[in-house]
């Protein structure tokens, strides 16, 4: 952590880092001590990360599913020098101390600050093929990350299992759930971060000071001690720099961000089109249909009931010319039909694809199909057969897919997946060749399984960008997937828990996460409850409307007009920020910074003001200029109060700026409280139905003034890669007191926008001249509204406008 870590930290801290050495320096890559038995190696693969491996012993094989190959085969050189008796291994971000005789470690970054201490006692412990580190835990830290766990945001107090399992219904307290990501935000009192990314995939633990008061550990069942430690400063560098390891998520296709709707099942290709029908008709703005498991013949991966869906193709082209796409499922365990002409089946045991039990044999479990095979994705043959199977959904044009089930779940055992012996064969380049088994593969299958089809469809479809939607996953998926969080149901309680594990997920590198719309399971949701997740769910990353057989309807016409309008509203909100939206996309894909954010990421020091994060523990931001506050108790109709971070903000929904850094809300059906950063610029189109229909007209920028002011404009064709190679266009406007200013336009795409419609918010000056390359502009003062409006020509190069009151 930032804070010092014991009283020794702070004796000697500032003096390790800042005295001369005791001995002349020299430089390595690594460095490598031994101790009673134990063998530790530091080294560093960029600046302001450093990388820890120990073994019992020897130590572990240097391979990962989860860092960038590129990444992990970098190091920089290490300054090394000796104080006393430890060694000092520097580089220009930070500084590794390591005592011989204990192998305790320390990590301070340049100023001296401790980023990461071991705790005093023994740091390492390995028993039973497994091991535990413990880790110096002040009392001003806060702990974040692990991905979409339940409970709280702040992890510190509790302690999680980091096991995918298939939780169908969870609880907001149900611990493990879907996705393992071992990765840790710290956060101390003074705004200051690090990250700490341990590479295991067995089944591991982190403990938040639950069983030590001044300590948190680690550990797993098995595998390596190789852990990374960030060194910030701030929340969003660390959350950079664990992107840069793990990568960033690639470029969403844009029309995965508008509204989505799903049900288990559309039982007919009728009933499946009738709700696209629904969707046009009642002007609900919307881009994806998905298709559950019931489409499929006696639910088979990779087949089509011709009785209920007799002409996919057809569907597919019918919304396409309703400027809609179709997601479908292709769950991973193969029906094991022996002379059935089922093709997957058949392919795959002609290519030997299949795990087996410890005796050779095919592992067969029950899942939806029945009894079923499961690919082994640890061999990237297997991965490469995988993807053929997507060959006639892609021509057919078919969207995207969602890869459900995939922890793996399978039915009958208590244990909810398969016996730790089923057996995979690692092939993969950068692994030496092996036999393991699940103990150590099962947090990964979920990740290969997507990663499977994600290459696959590449592949089959270069020029298109893939979408692939996961349930399971591990450090890393986000490479090839977006994901959701998993079987909720219709309950208050779920939808509150919704935002925690949404932003955990951003800052855990998913930045493209969504939740079941009204809840998944349970009892139908309230018209109140769909109202307010729907309205929630418009500033999430994915907004898709999903839920269970069994259920009354949940789509958003449900309820009667009075509902479906409030929800509709929200819906067309989210589709005219959608170059606000997309534009934070682009962000994501060149610096892992998630879309949807804690309130701590943009504003650390709320983590020094008071319980529950300074009050934003359940507000959370859409990029860096909106921030949401929904009710922290939704079923109660008192007002509440609403914490924001500085002064300056503005009502999002009225314009006006709010007086005080304080505000108090009075819950209402038609209205969630969004706030804007003072010096935030949104550009806003005007509505439309699809993502696929290009607006008319001409694209309002909002200026809300403030101290850094800015903005930035970004697009492309939505769809294909030619943004690689200068296919799209980005540019940054910026003002202040006096103008309004437009950087030059990178890329070469065209905008379909004519010009600019520009509201200047809290105005109080009267009236305004505005001038552009000396030549007036005319302007209009609403001064109730205290706004300033003026219509601009499309400006591709750097101009001022100048505004004087």
């Amino acid at each position: 952590m930032i804070a010092l870590r014991s009283a020794l930290a702070r004796v000697i801290g500032v003096a390790l880092m800042i005295a001369p050495p005791a001995v002349s320096a020299s430089t390595v890559d690594h460095y490598t001590a031994a101790h009673d038995g134990v063998t530790i190696e530091i080294s560093a693969p960029r600046a302001d990360i450093v990388r820890i491996r120990a073994g019992s012993g020897a130590l572990p094989e240097d391979a990962s599913w989860a860092v960038v190959p590129d990444q992990r085969r970098q190091r920089v050189p290490l300054e090394r020098a000796s104080s006393g008796d430890d060694v000092v291994l520097r580089t220009s971000a930070l500084a590794v101390t390591l005592d011989p005789a204990t192998l305790a470690v320390t990590v301070r970054d340049r100023q001296g600050r401790v980023l990461l201490a071991d705790a005093p006692g023994k740091a390492i412990a390995f028993a039973r093929g497994g091991f535990r580190l413990r880790k110096a835990m002040p009392a001003d830290a806060h702990f974040f990350g692990l991905g979409d766990k339940a409970g709280p945001l702040d992890r510190r107090g509790g302690a999680y299992t980091l096991w995918n399992t298939d939780q169908f219904g969870f609880s907001p307290s149900t611990d493990p759930l879907y996705k393992a990501i071992p990765f840790v935000l710290g956060l101390d009192g003074t705004g200051h971060a690090f990250g700490l990314f341990m590479d295991n995939s067995w089944r591991s633990f982190f403990d938040f000071g639950k069983s030590e008061r001044a300590a948190f550990s680690f550990g797993a069942e098995g595998g390596p001690v190789d852990y990374y430690v960030m060194a910030g400063p701030g929340p969003k560098d660390v959350v950079q720099q664990y992107a840069w390891l793990t990568g960033k998520p690639p470029l969403t296709p844009r029309w995965a961000l508008g509204f989505q709707q799903s049900r288990w099942s559309y039982m007919s290709q009728a009933e499946a089109q009738g709700i696209a029908d629904r969707l046009r008709a009642d002007r609900i703005p919307a881009d994806v249909l998905w298709l559950d498991i019931d489409y499929q013949d006696r639910n088979r991966p990779f087949t089509v009931n011709t009785g209920t869906f007799p002409d996919l193709p057809g569907l597919v082209r019918r919304l396409k010319a309703q400027d809609m796409h179709l997601v479908v499922i292709t769950d991973l365990h193969i029906a094991n039909a022996p002379h059935q002409n089922y093709t997957p089946y058949d392919s795959g045991i002609a290519a030997d694809v299949f795990m087996k039990r410890p005796d050779g044999t095919a592992f067969v479990g029950p899942v939806w199909p029945g009894p079923a095979l499961f690919p082994d994705f640890t061999q990237q043959r297997v991965r490469a057969w995988w993807g053929t199977q997507y060959r006639d959904f892609v021509a057919m044009g078919v969207a995207g897919f969602w890869n459900d089930m995939n922890e793996p779940a399978v039915f009958e055992p208590v244990t909810k997946t398969m016996p730790l012996d089923v057996v995979n064969r690692i092939e993969e380049p950068g692994f030496a060749p092996r036999m393991t088994t699940q103990a150590e593969v099962h947090n990964l299958t979920g990740m290969l399984n997507a990663r499977a089809t994600y290459e696959g469809v590449l592949k089959l479809a270069p020029d298109r960008r893939p979408f692939v939607m996961t349930r399971a996953s591990f450090a890393g998926g986000q490479r090839y997937a977006a994901t959701w969080t998993g079987d909720n149901s219709s309950s208050w309680a779920h939808l509150n828990l919704s935002v925690s594990q949404l932003v955990s997920l951003g800052l855990s590198g998913f930045a493209y996460a969504g939740d079941d719309i009204g809840g998944f399971a349970g009892d139908p949701p309230s018209p109140e409850l769909l109202t307010r997740w729907i309205e929630i769910g418009a500033f999430n990353p994915i907004f898709r409307d999903h839920y269970q057989k069994g259920k009354a309807a949940q789509e958003v016409w449900v309820h009667g007009t009075a509902q479906e309008d409030i929800r509709r509203r929200y819906i067309e909100e989210r589709y005219r920020l959608m170059p606000y939206i997309y534009g934070l996309a682009d962000e994501n894909s060149r610096t892992g910074l998630p879309l949807m954010r804690p309130v701590f990421l943009e504003h650390p020091l709320v983590v020094a003001h008071g319980d529950r994060l300074g009050g934003t523990e359940g507000q959370f931001m859409l990029g860096a200029d909106l921030l949401i506050a929904p009710p922290t108790t939704w079923e109660s109709p008192a007002p509440y109060r609403i914490a924001l971070p500085g002064t300056g903000w503005y009502d999002y929904r009225t314009g006006l700026p709010l007086a005080a850094a304080e505000t108090s809300e009075m819950p209402t059906l038609d209205r969630l409280p969004v706030f804007v950063r003072p010096g935030a610029i949104l550009p806003r189109q005007p509505l439309v139905q699809s993502t696929a229909e290009t607006p008319s007209g001409r694209l309002q920028l909002a200026v809300y003034p403030g101290a850094d002011c800015r903005g930035a404009l970004y697009l492309d064709d939505g769809e294909s890669f030619a943004y690689r190679t200068g296919g799209y266009l980005r540019q940054q406007i910026s003002c202040d007191a006096q103008s309004l200013s437009f950087g030059k336009r990178e890329g070469r795409f065209m905008p379909w926008w004519t010009g600019f419609d520009v509201v200047i918010h809290g105005w109080t000056g009267g009236k305004a001249r505005v001038r552009l390359a000396g030549r007036e502009i005319a302007a209009t003062v609403d001064a109730e509204a205290q706004t300033l409006r003026f219509a601009l020509p499309d400006i591709a190069h750097p101009a001022r406008i100048a505004i004087e009151r």
